[in-house]
């Protein structure tokens, strides 16, 4: 198994994470010794990793804001790349799916989940300065949304990764065409890559940028 990222390791076309929680898995993945397997089928960010992404800024001691965390899959696996001296604030709107993130949290001590609408930061304006804001939101307005949040909370320097599904944005036109669209409306921040990760996630990229 080679490291690849801190803490990410590969073996093959198989991506794992030390897990945080020996023994135990999130989402009925393999576990290797005291890996956990990171599916690409269930993580953008995993996908992204696999399709070429470059640069990682999801690493140890990170703090991180994830808008869209879901059931906790793959903020799951940020927890255990940041360590105890990183910490993720988990947004999520859904309440349903809130109680398995509160369920994956209670076993991860660097999990805030947060039950708010990530459209609307000025509801969790508590959260500190961050690192890297994570977005993964099914939403026609997901890059207005993030830049909104990074204004809140990212650091000069940080990292900013969107999920893209343009499937979301506008299903009439080809893919790549609404990444490179969504892409430009990030005019004060450098464009480090755009991922396509489409073999593992149909019609997504994930979008890196960072806030100069």
């Amino acid at each position: 198994m080679k490291e690849i990222f801190p803490g990410i390791f590969r073996k093959g076309n198989e991506l794992y994470t030390v897990n945080a929680v020996p023994g135990k898995r999130v989402y009925g993945e393999k576990l290797t010794d005291n890996y956990r397997e990171w599916i690409p089928d269930r993580s953008k960010l995993a996908s992204a990793i696999l399709c070429g992404l470059k640069e990682m800024p999801v690493k140890p001691g990170a703090k991180i804001v994830y808008l869209g965390a879901s059931t906790g899959t793959t903020v799951s696996h940020v927890s255990d790349i940041i360590g105890l001296d990183g910490i993720v604030y988990a947004v999520e709107f859904a309440e349903r799916v809130m109680r398995k993130l509160m369920d994956v949290a209670k076993d991860r001590k660097n999990i805030v989940p947060i039950l708010a609408d990530a459209r609307k930061p000025e509801d969790y304006s508590w959260v500190e300065e961050c690192d890297v804001v994570y977005v993964d939101v099914a939403d026609p307005q997901e890059t207005e949304l993030s830049l909104r949040n990074a204004e809140a909370f990212l650091k000069k320097g940080g990292y900013m990764l969107i999920a893209v599904k343009s499937q979301s944005i506008d299903v009439t036109k080809d893919p790549k065409l609404v990444f490179k669209e969504e892409s430009e409306k990030l005019k004060d921040y450098k464009i480090l890559q755009i991922v396509d990760i489409d073999k593992y996630q149909k019609d997504h990229a994930l979008v890196v940028a960072v806030n100069q």
